[in-house]
């Protein structure tokens, strides 16, 4: 995977407007409503799964540990490791913000 750079790759006029519309919303409860209708419970799932391990990765639990806590399978573990090493960095800027840890993401 390319390591990218928001800065120097526009997003498609298509993002621009996803982008724009998240950013309109105020409350956790908008959000959830937004997703609900943006994406089918099965992605919403696949998302949900993603971040759930990111806090385990940043805290280097290995990937059958994670696997075994979350039933997160290993190629989704692989594939966010892999987002956090060389993606855009946006995993790492909202686990930051949010002060995640890996215990938030076992429950």
């Amino acid at each position: 995977m390319k390591r990218r750079d928001p800065a120097t790759e526009p997003p498609s006029p298509a993002l621009e407007g996803l982008i724009d519309a998240l950013l309109s919303l105020r409350s956790a409860g908008e959000v959830r409503a937004f997703l609900d209708d943006l994406c089918t419970p099965s992605e919403l799932e696949s998302i949900a799964d993603r971040w759930r391990v990111v806090p385990l990765l940043i805290a280097e639990v290995p990937y059958r540990e994670i696997h075994d806590r979350t039933g997160v399978s290993v190629t989704t573990i692989g594939r966010v490791a892999r987002c956090l090493d060389l993606g855009a960095g946006g995993y790492r800027i909202a686990a930051e913000r949010l002060g995640t840890h890996a215990h938030d993401a076992s429950h």
